[in-house]
C-alpha cells in the first residue's frame, strides 16, 4: 500500500532536495509552509510561489509523488482549517520538535518526525514573492473545466483560486455532453467521479471555504444566474470565455465578474504521441493508451494457460493490424471474422440455418452465401441482424474454442489473442482473461469505411451506427488501444501493453515455482 507523507517546509530552496530524499518512502505528500506570523502576507501574495513549487515539482524525479500544498493552515486558523487524509509519516527539513509534535497530535500520525536537515532553525525562501501580485480577495469565486484526472495545473487553477476566495468557491464540472469534442471522451471519467476528486483535493487544502462543485450542461454553467459571484478564474486559453460570461451576464443585468488569469503549465512530458504542448487532461488520457485502466477479473472458468485475450473494437478502428503487431511479440491470432466465413460455408452447420431463415437468394451460382447481399438484409434491418447472429455465434464460440485448444497443443503459446468485433455483445468476455480494445474517433471509422470498403457515406454511418458505442467498450475493456495517429505511436502502445502482460506472466510462473516447491518441502 503506497504511503502518505506530510513535509514541513521551512527551506523552500531545499524542497526539490527533500522531495528526492523522500520519494521512495510515500506515493502522496502534503507540503505545509511553515510560515511564522512575522512573515504572513494576504494570502494572494503566496499564488506565485505555491504555482512555482508545483511547477519545480513536476520537473524534477520526484514528480511520480502525488503532491498537494496545503493552504488552508496560511489562514488565521492554522493547521485546524486543514482535513486531510490519515497521514502515515512526518517529515521536516528543519529541526521543529514543538511543531512536529502538534502535527503528529492533530493528525495521528504513528512513529516519530523524519528530519531530514538537522541544522539551525532558518527560516529561507519566502521573501521571494511575486510583489505585484494582487491581495485583493472576494466573497465568492467560481472556475470551471473538465477537471478529468486532476493534474498539477488544475492543482495550480483550484489553489489560485481558493487563495482569492474568502467565504464560497463554485467550481462547474463539464458533463459527457460538452466533452465529446476533446480528446478521447471515451476515456473521461464520470462526472461523478470528477466532482468527488475536486471536492476532495478542496477540503484537503484548505477546509474552511464552502465549496459547491456542480455538474454544467454548457460553457457558462451558474454563471448565468447566480448574482452574488464576484470573482471568475480562467486560464491564458479561457480568458475569451471569461469576457464572454460577462457579457451574458450584462444582458441579463447581473454584475460583471472580475477576471483573474493564470499561465497554462507546459507539459514536462512531450514524448510520444500526439501531445499537447501545455499540461492538459489529454495529455493523460493519451499516456493511459496501451496501460491497464483496470485489473482483470478472475477466470475460475479458464484454464491458466494459454492466457486468452479478447481484441475487440469497433469496424476500421485498427484491430486487425493490432493483430499483426501482437503476432510479430509471440502471440496467436484467431480472427473471428475469418472462421466466420468458414463457417457459413456449404458443409458446415450454420450454412443451411442461415439459408432456412433469409432465403436462397442470398446464394451465389457456386452455391456459397454472398456476404453482401446478406449484409444488405441484416445492416438496414435491426431484427434481421438479430437472428443472424442467434444463429452463428453459439456456433462460431464452439469453434473458436476448439482451436485455441489446437493452437496450444500444437504450439505450447502463452498468448491467445481472439479478434472479434462481436466479443462484448456476444458476452464472450467471460471466455477471455482479459478484453483489449481499439478506437478511434467515429468521423475517421467513417471515413475508413468509404475508402475500405467502397461504401458512400451514408452507408459507412449506418455501419457505425450498428456497433457499439466506443464509451460502452471502453467501459468493458482492460487495456484501450487508438490508431488515430500515426504507426509509430500505435506501435508504442502495444509494445506498451504486451510488457505489461508479460510481466504479469512471468510474476504467475514465478508464483507457480514457489508454490510447487512448498508443496514438495511441506511432503519432506
Amino acid at each position: 500500500m503506497t504511503s502518505t507523507g506530510l513535509l514541513i517546509v521551512s527551506n523552500i530552496k531545499q524542497v526539490g532536495k527533500s522531495l528526492r530524499a523522500i520519494e521512495k518512502y510515500v506515493g502522496k505528500l502534503y507540503i505545509h509552509l511553515n510560515i511564522p506570523a512575522e512573515k504572513c502576507q494576504p494570502l494572494p501574495i503566496w499564488g506565485h510561489l505555491i504555482s512555482q513549487l508545483y511547477v519545480d515539482h513536476n520537473q524534477l524525479s520526484s514528480k511520480n509523488i502525488s503532491l498537494s500544498i496545503l493552504v488552508g493552515a496560511l489562514r488565521e486558523q492554522g493547521i485546524n482549517a486543514l482535513q486531510i487524509k490519515p497521514v502515515d509519516m512526518l517529515f521536516c527539513d528543519s529541526h521543529y520538535p514543538e511543531l512536529c509534535d502538534s502535527m503528529l497530535q492533530r493528525f495521528k500520525i504513528p512513529g516519530q518526525p523524519i528530519y531530514l536537515e538537522e541544522e539551525n532553525n532558518t527560516i529561507v525562501g519566502f521573501d521571494h514573492q511575486n510583489l505585484n501580485e494582487s491581495t485583493k480577495m472576494y466573497d465568492t469565486v467560481v472556475v470551471g473545466g473538465t477537471f478529468d484526472r486532476i493534474h498539477v495545473g488544475h492543482k495550480i487553477f483550484l489553489t489560485q483560486a481558493v487563495l482569492r476566495c474568502c467565504r464560497r468557491l463554485v467550481v462547474g464540472v463539464t458533463t459527457n455532453q460538452m466533452n465529446k469534442s476533446k480528446i478521447l471522451p471515451e476515456l473521461i471519467l464520470p462526472v461523478e467521479t470528477r466532482i468527488s476528486e475536486i471536492r476532495d483535493f478542496l477540503t484537503e487544502i484548505d477546509a474552511s471555504l464552502q465549496y459547491e462543485v456542480v455538474p454544467i450542461n454548457d460553457p457558462f454553467g451558474p454563471t448565468q444566474t447566480d448574482p452574488n459571484m464576484d470573482l471568475i478564474v480562467v486560464s491564458a486559453e479561457t480568458l475569451k470565455g471569461g469576457h464572454k460570461v460577462n457579457e451574458i451576464r450584462a444582458k441579463k443585468n447581473l454584475r460583471p465578474l472580475e477576471i483573474y488569469c493564470i499561465e497554462l503549465v507546459e507539459s514536462s512530458d512531450l514524448g510520444g504521441g500526439p501531445k499537447e504542448k501545455k499540461m492538459s487532461s489529454s495529455n493523460t488520457r493519451i499516456d493511459l493508451l496501451g496501460t491497464r485502466l483496470r485489473q482483470p477479473e478472475a477466470r475460475p472458468n479458464l484454464c491458466d494457460k494459454p492466457y486468452i485475450i479478447g481484441l475487440t473494437g469497433g469496424i476500421a478502428s485498427g484491430k486487425s493490424i493490432m493483430c499483426d503487431r501482437l503476432l510479430k511479440k509471440g502471440a496467436q491470432i484467431l480472427d473471428c471474422d475469418k472462421i466466420a466465413h468458414q463457417i457459413y460455408e456449404p458443409d458446415q452447420v450454420c450454412y443451411q440455418k442461415i439459408i432456412n431463415h433469409f432465403g436462397k437468394d442470398i446464394v451465389n451460382k457456386d452455391g456459397r452465401i454472398d456476404r453482401k447481399k446478406l449484409g444488405v438484409i441484416v445492416f438496414n434491418d435491426p431484427k434481421q441482424l438479430e437472428t443472424l447472429n442467434n444463429i452463428v455465434w453459439p456456433e462460431l464460440l464452439v469453434e473458436v474454442k476448439r482451436r485455441i485448444h489446437a493452437l496450444h497443443d500444437q504450439h505450447q503459446c502463452d498468448v491467445v489473442v481472439i479478434e472479434a468485433a462481436i466479443l462484448l455483445k456476444a458476452g464472450w468476455e467471460k471466455e477471455c482473461h482479459e478484453v483489449w480494445s481499439t478506437i478511434v474517433r467515429p468521423e475517421l471509422a467513417v471515413q475508413r469505411i468509404m475508402q475500405r470498403n467502397g461504401l458512400s457515406e451514408d452507408e459507412a454511418q449506418k455501419r457505425v451506427d450498428s456497433q457499439m458505442a466506443n464509451s460502452e467498450v471502453v467501459s468493458k475493456s482492460h487495456i484501450v488501444f487508438s490508431s488515430q495517429w500515426t504507426d509509430e505511436f500505435t506501435q508504442q502502445q502495444a509494445d506498451k501493453a504486451w510488457s505489461i502482460l508479460i510481466e504479469d506472466i512471468e510474476k504467475r510462473k514465478l508464483n507457480e515455482i514457489s508454490t510447487d516447491e512448498n508443496v514438495k518441502n511441506s511432503r519432506l
